[in-house]
């Protein structure tokens, strides 16, 4: 882009200032009929007298009404405006009416007269006539071409250029159009001391290649783009769009052509085999508003926002108005309401709804989008799809093993569930020769009902460790069952002066007595009570497991219970998945009382602990009865249902090798999905697969479409280049294609107003 714009610059402002001894319609004859004339003889025919009109060379050539000829080529004198310019202003058919108020001078007639003598060539509009190489003008002292067409041009004008600007100002003024930055002392400094004739281009060099550079430039592009992290509707919600932001910054800074930094933000998913960067520039055409209203249409708000782009990328690349056209064919504008929708149609065909997108795993950004990863956050997520796949394998080969668990299961429940029914007792197991102490001072003696009850000092936050031997081969869980006493206020449960307690977490744990090896935790998974105080469940311990010292912890508590119906009130406190309980093992029971509340600790309890899971407060089975009727058959006369029934049972309830490895499995599938969701993304354009038909909207209202109308260019401006796709993609080799006539002179035109303020055409978005 650097390299090429010097050689734009010179053709662009050689179009506009060089002029010829043969006049041209455009710059010395449209100004004088445009002023004098096209009221009544132009484009809006309401207005127009005598059917004739001037704006139009197919027009002009043709007799009007009186049947004189306005214009005829090469013959001034003859031409019936010629005549009418010169008739005496008391004449009622002089040109322009006294009335009007308009007139002509002398010099104006002479110029039209001459015209007319020259052939009366026309001319379209100067901004879709493509510009032409002009040679040097060959000038004596002239630093850069462009000062030789200045200087000439001056000359013609009688004046001169202005005196060189000392080197303070010129390296003020580059590094501010450059960087966007001032000069340091030391840059001015160095400047200012070199004394070679390449001084200053040296100073153009430096500031080409600083990162700032492309910061400067990209300003305007952004401010094209209405680039916003955020949607600019309702609460104006966050969205990322910074990736793109990013691109282009780079573009300017690794001098990008113009060409492909054109087609790339325009088309760049379109190309063959396209990089992300390609894909990333193309979220040009997503800074657009995006609608999160509760009221909003959807179809309404995707035609307006490929209207957005239609506008957006002819304002940037064409300097064409052209939201009029949305609504009706306009007598001064060149763009048709069908040309306006058959431009529309390159860009109604993204992958998109046109409204915000509810935020979820995807972040803030609203579909089409891109995740663009760092190479740590690559590295990281080819490790994380490798742990998906290991999971995956590790599942489907537990799957292959299932009916071998499932029969395994079925042999061991009913065995339990025999057992149960033999002797009710040993649902729930006794500890034996436990000891119970308080790690804060209270005393503990165990009473003719073998329940351990506290006495003595009644610490603030008191906790309790029982120890026991265990006579099992698994760990399940445990059961504390709390009992009224005499002692206790209120004949509660607990040793407050309310006669209530809080139990805020537990540690179940089995202990090695002889080897130093760590302890074996039971990771609790469920908790029940028979009775629990309103907002205090037991299942509030188990989210206490991870900080069982936290002060001020709610946990379970009893305030309320009734002494009078129940003798006990029990919580039990259930692992998933049992643990193996080695040789030598010893439980160890931790009872952590960390409320708020002082002296709520328990007064006197008596444990149990079970081997399995499957089983009730009253040491029942939790298993229903339809699998229990199923479990306790012979499986060789399970019926085809009953056997489905414990298959379902089995993989959906009971912890197996395979509901394991599955659960492992979406984990790893979970861990990646939340691993991406804090990846950057950014929105893009992404084409549908089949093009979206487009319709000539009635008042540009999207629920009043007309007639189907075809992609196609609007016929002021040239074609579409040999061989290019009738597409998004060709619609952006077309506007750099060299051919075309407005997008050097709209760029060229905002790099002068970007360097001098004021553009050899003031209003740059609108030529």
């Amino acid at each position: 882009m650097k390299n090429s714009l010097v050689l734009i610059i010179i053709v662009f402002f050689v179009g506009q200032v060089i002029g010829e001894e043969k006049l041209e319609f455009n710059r010395d004859i449209r100004p004088i009929l445009s002023d004098a004339c096209f009221h009544c003889h132009g484009p809006d025919e309401k207005e127009r007298k005598g059917g004739l009109r001037l704006d139009l060379e197919t027009h002009a050539y043709k007799a009007g009404k009186s049947g004189f000829e306005a214009i005829i080529r090469g013959n001034a004198k003859d031409s019936e405006i010629i005549n009418r310019i010169h008739l005496s202003k008391d004449d009622s058919e002089h040109m322009p009416p006294p009335e009007s108020g308009k007139s002509l001078t002398e010099e104006q007639k002479k110029i039209l007269a001459k015209w007319i003598d020259q052939g009366a060539e026309y001319q379209g509009h100067w901004a879709f006539i493509a510009p032409e190489r002009p040679e040097v003008p060959k000038i004596k002292g002239a630093n850069h071409p462009i000062d030789a067409f200045l200087q000439n041009r001056l000359a013609e004008e009688g004046l001169r250029m202005q005196v060189e600007a000392s080197k303070e100002v010129l390296i003020r003024r580059a590094t501010l159009d450059l960087t966007g930055l001032p000069p340091t002392l030391q840059e001015i400094d160095d400047f200012l001391a070199d004394k070679t004739d390449f001084a200053y281009e040296k100073v153009l060099n430096r500031l080409l290649a600083s990162p700032h550079y492309g910061e400067r430039m990209s300003l305007e592009w952004l401010d094209l783009a209405r680039y916003a992290d955020s949607n600019g509707f309702q609460s104006d919600g966050s969205r990322d769009m910074w990736l793109w932001r990013d691109w282009l910054i780079n573009a300017f800074n690794r001098n990008l052509p113009f060409d492909q930094f054109t087609i790339e933000q325009l088309a760049g998913d379109m190309l063959k085999n396209p990089t992300d960067e390609q894909i990333i520039a193309t979220g040009f055409n997503r800074n657009h508003r995006l609608n999160g209203e509760g009221g909003r249409i959807v179809e309404e708000w995707f035609v307006e926002t490929v209207i957005d782009r239609v506008e957006t990328t002819g304002t940037t690349w064409l300097a064409l108005t052209m939201t009029c056209a949305r609504c009706h064919d306009h007598k001064y504008d060149p763009i048709s309401q069908k040309e306006f929708f058959e431009f529309f149609a390159y860009f109604n065909s993204n992958e998109e709804s046109g409204v915000l997108a509810a935020n979820g795993k995807n972040g803030f950004n609203t579909p089409p989008f891109m995740k663009v990863p760092s190479e740590d956050q690559k590295a990281k997520i080819t490790e994380l799809d490798q742990n998906i796949k290991d999971q995956e394998r590790l599942f489907k080969s537990a799957e292959k093993k299932m009916n071998e668990y499932l029969a395994q299961w079925i042999k061991e429940t009913r065995d339990v569930l025999l057992k149960q029914q033999n002797d009710s007792s040993q649902a729930w197991k006794e500890l034996s020769d436990e000891t119970v102490i308080s790690k804060e001072g209270a005393t503990f003696k165990q009473t003719e009902n073998e329940t351990w009850l506290a006495s003595g000092k009644n610490p603030r936050n008191d906790t309790y460790e029982i120890r026991s031997s265990i006579d099992s081969k698994q760990l399940g869980g445990i059961l504390i069952e709390a009992f009224p006493h005499k002692s206790f206020k209120q004949i509660g449960l607990g040793r407050s002066g309310n006669g209530n307690f809080v139990l805020t977490g537990l540690n179940i744990r089995l202990e090695s007595k002889k080897q130093k090896t760590p302890p074996i935790v039971l990771n609790l998974d469920s908790a029940e009570a028979s009775f629990a105080q309103k907002d205090y469940p037991p299942s509030q311990i188990l989210k206490n497991a991870s900080n069982l010292t936290k002060k001020n912890a709610t946990g379970w508590a009893v305030h309320g219970f009734d002494s009078s119906k129940s003798k006990s009130v029990r919580a039990m406190f259930l692992a998933k998945t049992p643990i193996e309980v080695p040789e030598d093992a010893e439980l160890v029971i931790t009872m952590y009382h960390k409320s708020r509340f002082t002296d709520h600790n328990v007064g006197n309890f008596k444990i149990h602990y079970t081997e399995n899971t499957d089983i009730t407060l009253d040491g029942g089975s939790n298993i229903p009865k339809e699998v229990v009727a199923g479990l306790i058959k012979e499986t060789n006369n399970l019926k085809p249902e009953e056997r489905k029934t414990l298959d379902n049972y089995f993989r959906e309830k009971v912890p197996n090798p395979v509901s394991i490895a599955k659960t492992n499995f979406e984990k790893s599938k979970k861990a990646k999905d939340a691993y991406m969701a804090k990846v950057p993304s950014t929105m893009i354009m992404k084409e549908k697969s089949a093009p979206k038909d487009a319709f000539i909207l009635n008042r540009g209202e999207y629920d009043q479409p007309t007639d189907k109308v075809a992609r196609a260019l609007p016929a002021v401006l040239p074609a579409l280049p040999e061989g290019a796709s009738n597409d998004r993609l060709g619609l952006a080799q077309w506007l750099v294609s060299g051919d075309h006539p407005l997008t050097a002179r709209v760029w060229v035109n905002r790099i002068w107003e970007r360097l001098f303020g004021v553009g050899i055409v003031k209003t740059s978005e609108n030529f």
